[in-house]
């Protein structure tokens, strides 16, 4: 699973990461986009094998009150929507 993964992500643009964000309702600023997008790229394994439990709480200070809400929800539904296949 963890090559299909590192696939997606390696191949995963800023536009694409930008474009999920809107999707899910979440209107990232140019600052919250360039920390989310290379947050991710950087630290995506360690989150997975984590199965998504780290301290998200810890970069609140990076976001928007509004969308610091929305992505620790999201987080919290793809955990759970995910976790099985982690």
């Amino acid at each position: 699973m963890f090559v299909l993964i590192e696939r997606y992500i390696n191949n995963l643009t800023i536009h694409d990461f930008n474009n999920l964000a809107i999707t899910k309702g979440i209107a990232l600023s140019p600052e919250e986009l360039d920390f989310s997008y290379t947050f991710v790229k950087k630290n995506w394994q360690t989150i997975l094998s984590n199965h998504g439990i780290f301290d998200i709480d810890k970069y609140k200070d990076k976001f928007s009150e509004e969308n610091f809400t929305k992505i620790k929800q999201l987080i919290k539904e793809y955990t759970i929507k995910y976790s099985n296949y982690l």
